[in-house]
């Protein structure tokens, strides 16, 4: 089975957000929108899952992603000063994609915004 790439994915997440909500006119510039995306992305299901609980709504989805990612549970827990439950694939998951989504908006915004300037 192959690694599941976390900061892929919510970076992907992010971008079809973006692109189905977001109309860059609105901002003046692209710290304001990466701080906007930053309060509202936090509790979209579609990307990180954390508004219900879970991004997969499926604890053998949740378990395979997080299979082969300890050392990015690792990060988490030591960033956040907490112990992960591990019986709860589905909450590692979303902790996961919450902790990541702040590079991810980084990632995301700053490609399509160069997109829009071009």
């Amino acid at each position: 089975m192959e690694k599941y790439d976390y900061l892929s994915a919510v970076t992907a997440d992010v971008k079809d957000y973006i692109n189905d909500n977001v109309n860059f006119a609105d901002y003046e510039n692209v710290d304001e929108l990466k701080d906007k995306l930053q309060d509202e992305l936090w509790t979209v299901d579609g990307v990180t899952g954390n508004g219900s609980g879970s991004y997969t709504f499926s604890a053998w989805k949740a378990e395979e992603n997080i299979c082969h990612n300890s050392e990015l549970i690792a990060e988490v827990e030591e960033e956040w000063g907490e112990e992960l439950k591990r019986d709860d694939p589905e909450g590692i998951d979303v902790a996961i994609r919450c902790y990541l989504l702040p590079q991810a908006i980084d990632a995301a915004v700053d490609e399509l915004w160069e997109d829009k300037e071009d």
